[in-house]
């Protein structure tokens, strides 16, 4: 029992050593090309990859500020036949960053965008955001920044029990809160979690609004993707946590059949899953 005792708060340690990032955020959409067409025209995004899989019945396309293998994006999936989706209660929205979030609205507002907060100060403080929602109803928040590495900056999902969730995070991927703020007279708290401070990466943006412990999942946006240098040890890692703070391994680490990218993938406690990639074999699908 000692020995497995230790070698569990060795592995524990190992999220902490591995070299991780935040990969893509992947979800579904109702019609690829319309999509791409707003995020490119309306968002600023450029078309990274495009492929069409026949034989499964989908298409995808990666769209993003950067090059992937430097920069967070987005995977939209578009299954043959199927044009709209549940976004559910639990999903939150996405955020950018930029120099002037009035421009960025007015461009939105020019392709047929839904602004649904007009631009202006943060409520109690000076910083300028605005809300908008795509052509499948994800929801954008736009945020001021004078400049960002990462434009695409937050992915906001909601959880039961916040304390629970930024302790399972912090032990399965490493993240460390980098901002948590409550909100009594808007009754909720939230956490934001990253591998640096927040306008130097991408943040997972955990809410919890107060008394709500469950959420519907819909079925539009499905997972983000992070790399990691052993997706096997990573899953060991995640088995342990599981055990106890809820979660489980969705699948099993191993390489995919026909591409050979090893990936593991898990569940929270909430449900929300996240998929674990090879950095290595990740720049090879890439190159």
């Amino acid at each position: 029992m000692a020995a497995a005792a230790q070698s569990n708060a060795e592995l524990l340690e190992w999220p902490k050593k591995d070299k991780r990032r935040f990969l893509h955020a992947v979800y579904r959409v109702g019609d690829l090309d319309r999509t791409i067409k707003f995020y490119t025209e309306a968002f600023g995004m450029k078309l990274l990859r495009k492929r069409d899989v026949p034989e499964e019945k989908y298409a995808n396309a990666f769209l993003g500020f950067g090059s992937e293998k430097t920069n967070f994006v987005v995977e939209l999936t578009y299954n043959y036949g199927v044009t709209s989706y549940d976004i559910g209660t639990g999903f939150g929205h996405f955020a950018i960053a930029t120099p002037d979030v009035y421009k960025f609205v007015e461009d939105v507002r020019a392709k047929g965008g839904n602004v649904t907060r007009e631009p202006g100060p943060v409520s109690g403080g000076s910083t300028v955001i605005a809300f908008v929602k795509d052509p499948d109803g994800y929801i954008f928040e736009i945020l001021e920044r004078a400049s960002t590495p990462e434009p695409l900056c937050q992915v906001m999902l909601r959880v039961g029990d916040l304390d629970r969730s930024i302790k399972f995070y912090e032990k399965t991927l490493g993240l460390k809160v980098v901002k948590k703020v409550d909100r009594p007279e808007y009754k909720y708290t939230l956490a934001m979690l990253g591998y640096a401070e927040e306008d130097k990466t991408v943040v997972l943006e955990l809410t919890y609004n107060y008394g709500v412990t469950e959420y519907t999942k819909g079925n539009a946006y499905a997972q983000v993707a992070i790399g990691t240098d052993d997706v096997y040890k990573s899953a060991e890692v995640v088995n342990i946590v599981s055990q106890e703070l809820g979660g489980k391994i969705a699948r099993q680490p191993g390489p995919i059949p026909g591409l050979n990218t090893k990936i593991t993938s898990f569940l929270d406690p909430d449900g929300w899953k996240t998929v674990l990639v090879d950095n290595q074999d990740f720049l090879n699908e890439l190159a």
